[in-house]
């Protein structure tokens, strides 16, 4: 008997240590909820403000480019040949000549043109910029233009040839931007893009409900018209599936596992649920959609196509042997400047303790991601793309590419931003399409996949406030094969549960600024597990760009690359006890203790990754496990 009480004893001590709290200098106080009435004022501050910072970030980085192609050209390499391979790369510079001091525009080396009516002011601005580069000045026009066809001039002297560097920067990213950010903010009710025939209803009554104003979308679903989700009790004979299919005289049946989509163009989604009620149904629904969580915040046009080659190559091939010190800092160019995110929830000191591995794989179930983009490269394994059914997630909207870029973008590479985790794989999925949205059907079906090819952790940045049995079955099966997965609050400004977010097996996460403030899109509530920055973060962009999104899309990567450095540290751990050392190693914020802003609080990496290695050294113990643990002791000292 005394052996078991010391055992307890020793579990009880030991979890205490684990899960000791750190001092906490983070702590806020309760958080700004804007009111339906500040809800569209405040979103629209943010597209506006974001928008300028898109502006301010191409120019930053057009101009990192620019003077490594004059260094290119002072090294000796031919100007012609370094022009057309950086206009190859970036097909956003429209224009580029080089030109020597006593040359016109006109005598230079150029590559590339722009069409009218923006020509005659781009050359009006070449002028000025020759005269200023000639002085040995740096050189920056103000945008000119409309819609998507608005452009800035840049001019860079060089400092040891006799010459200089004059281009014009198509930045159609900034009409991106503002558009992505209408819809993904729900600045704009649901947009059908004559898609999707598409309904918008109240999730509780699945009445048809106006959407006019951005809070008319909280608690606001939608579904396929004339399609229905149908899971039987028993499954059907051919010979009644057939009488169905007649019955309702359906177009096409699609399955997934045990579960059905009807489709059929006579009858609506309200019309085909009387229909199957009356049969031997576990359960029948409309066939939701799921957007992503996010509003594309900033956008930045890289210009850079470089990558050092030499980028650490004892980690590459001995990862999590080389130290690195505490005052380490990336040499990603976009790192210091604009991400903000890493150095608050202490990314850096993390690395210290572990950087990731190769085996323990992360799903990005999404829109796709960029297969090609120079900061993915060796991170991405062979997914799936559910949309087309092959083998091809080709990313067509940046949602994607950039959740992957939080995860997992090159770190110390000289080249646009860091990912949070060194090693880890990235598994793309692609469930949604160019227009930003996915079926149940496609959803579940990407997240199955997922779980069935070798994902340790998922992230899903999208969501919906229907509660789905079709797509409840697909987390509880890959929850089941130990998949940690992690998912979007939504981006409403409610306290309306999202799903899959709110779902028990699922790790929900809400956003926060640089000051540690409730994001004021960020839904909230108690089924919120953890809070991450989700405000102006940098990451990769489709075709070898960078942007930087904000939305709880964003906040829920930073956690997704979190477990996988848990399960990197410690693979033995289950994905319940994965969740548990995020939540407990949370700096608090807000109210003392859980509340339904924060969850736990804002990720801490460095005291997650410690209690990993932590529980990987001595005892793998949490609370909800302490029954299992005690058994597992006592006859250890039985013996």
């Amino acid at each position: 008997m005394w052996r078991y009480v010391c055992s307890f004893i020793l579990v009880f001590g030991l979890g205490i240590f684990l899960l000791a709290e750190r001092p906490n200098h983070h702590t806020k106080p309760g958080p700004e909820v804007y009111s339906v009435n500040d809800e569209t004022a405040s979103k629209k501050m943010l597209l506006n403000q974001d928008v300028k910072l898109t502006d301010d970030l191409c120019r930053t980085q057009c101009s990192l480019d620019f003077t490594k192609m004059i260094s290119q050209i002072e090294a000796g390499e031919q100007p012609d040949t370094v022009l057309r391979q950086m206009k190859a790369g970036h097909e956003k510079m429209d224009i580029l000549i080089w030109s020597k001091n006593n040359q016109s525009l006109d005598q230079g080396i150029k590559t590339g043109d722009i069409q009218a009516p923006s020509k005659d002011q781009a050359n009006t601005y070449m002028k000025e910029a020759k005269t200023a580069v000639q002085n040995g000045q740096h050189y920056q026009s103000p945008k000119f233009g409309e819609g998507k066809y608005v452009y800035f001039v840049l001019g860079v002297p060089s400092n040891k040839a006799d010459g200089s560097l004059i281009g014009v920067i198509h930045q159609d990213i900034l009409f991106q931007v503002a558009d992505h950010q209408s819809k993904n903010l729900r600045l704009e009710p649901y947009p059908n893009e004559n898609r999707w025939k598409v309904e918008s209803v109240d999730t509780d009554t699945l009445k048809n409900k106006v959407v006019d104003h951005p809070e008319d979308n909280q608690g606001t679903s939608h579904y396929h018209q004339n399609e229905v989700v149908v899971r039987f009790k028993q499954d059907p004979t051919e010979a009644e599936l057939t009488k169905m299919k007649t019955d309702i005289r359906a177009t096409s049946v699609q399955k997934l596992g045990y579960t059905y989509v009807f489709r059929t163009e006579n009858l609506d989604a309200k019309e085909l649920m009387g229909y199957f009620n009356k049969l031997n149904v576990a359960y029948v629904e409309p066939h939701f959609l799921y957007l992503t969580n996010n509003y594309d915040d900033d956008a930045n046009t890289n210009t850079s196509s470089y990558y050092n080659s030499n980028r650490d190559a004892n980690h590459a091939t001995n990862p999590n042997t080389a130290t690195i010190s505490q005052n380490f800092t990336p040499n990603d160019n976009l790192y210091s400047k604009y991400q903000w995110n890493l150095p608050l929830i202490e990314t850096v000191q993390g690395w210290q303790v572990n950087r990731g591995a190769k085996d323990v794989v992360v799903a990005v179930v999404d829109t796709g991601v960029d297969l090609q983009h120079p900061d993915l490269q060796g991170q991405l394994l062979s997914g799936y793309n559910v949309i087309s059914g092959n083998d091809s997630p080709v990313d067509d909207v940046g949602h994607g590419t950039h959740v992957a870029g939080v995860i997992a973008a090159l770190v110390n590479n000289n080249l646009g931003v860091a990912g949070m985790t060194w090693y880890n794989k990235v598994l793309p999925v692609k469930v949604l399409d160019q227009t930003g949205a996915g079926s149940t059907y496609s959803v579940a079906q990407g997240i199955i996949w997922a779980a069935d090819h070798g994902a340790k952790v998922m992230n899903l940045s999208l969501g919906n406030y229907a509660d789905s049995g079709f797509l409840h079955d697909a987390i509880k099966y890959a929850f089941d094969k130990d998949v940690a997965i992690i998912a979007a609050s939504g981006n409403d400004n409610t306290e309306r549960p999202g799903y899959p977010a709110a779902y028990s097996e699922v790790f929900a996460v809400a956003a926060t600024d640089a000051d540690n403030k409730k994001a004021p899109f960020s839904n909230f509530g108690d089924y919120i597990d953890v809070a991450a920055p989700g405000v102006s973060i940098a990451s990769t962009y489709p075709n070898n760009q960078y942007a930087a999104l904000s939305g709880t899309s964003m906040a829920s990567p930073h956690v997704t690359a979190l477990a996988a450095l848990i399960r990197s540290t410690n693979p033995s751990l289950k994905n319940t006890e994965v969740y548990e050392i995020i939540r407990q190693s949370a700096q608090d914020l807000g109210s003392p203790g859980r509340d339904k802003y924060f969850g736990f609080g804002l990720i801490d990496v460095v005291k997650a990754v410690e209690s990993a290695q932590q529980a990987k050294s001595s005892i793998s113990y949490w609370p909800q496990n302490t029954s299992r643990l005690l058994d597992r002791i006592v006859q250890k000292y039985m013996k």
